[in-house]
């Protein structure tokens, strides 16, 4: 990242309290400085994405990664990919899967849905540590992401 580069946001779509907070922590940990913000389904992705819903008044950060738990309720992560990845205004923005499954469907799906990686959740914090660690290198300081506006309406 630049020095007059501005943090990226990175919007967390997951369920488990616990994962949230692992996540929180595995992201302190690597010492980005990287806002984190989390959603806990598919459908909150899609509105907080849209600045719809509960987010209509809340000018919530446009994120520059998305990491994208599979299975949530109301909305699974599978159907907010697809949606997103045929917004036009939203599509743009990296999307990683980060989830239990590893099953072959799964991975091929996501990827047939455009997402840009699927990654396993570790088993271990340290291990989680690495990805995020890994995450932030390749994402923030690597490639060059696209210009986003704020919202699309």
């Amino acid at each position: 990242m630049s020095a007059v580069a501005k943090p990226t946001v990175i919007l967390m779509a997951e369920d488990d309290p616990d994962d949230r907070l692992l996540a929180r922590d595995a992201l302190a940990e690597c010492q980005m400085p990287n806002e984190l913000h989390f959603v806990e389904n598919g459908e909150e992705l899609v509105e907080y994405l849209r600045g719809r819903g509960r987010y209509a008044e809340a000018q919530m950060p446009r994120p520059g990664l998305i990491l994208l738990d599979l299975n949530m309720p109301r909305k699974d992560g599978r159907e907010a990919l697809r949606e997103i990845k045929e917004d036009p205004a939203l599509r743009t923005i990296p999307v990683v899967v980060l989830t239990t499954s590893q099953a072959d469907r799964d991975i091929d799906r996501i990827y047939e849905l455009g997402a840009n990686s699927f990654i396993t959740k570790p088993a271990s914090f340290e291990a989680l540590v690495g990805i995020m660690k890994s995450l932030g290198h390749y994402w923030f300081e690597t490639v060059q992401l696209p210009h986003l506006p704020p919202h699309s309406s």
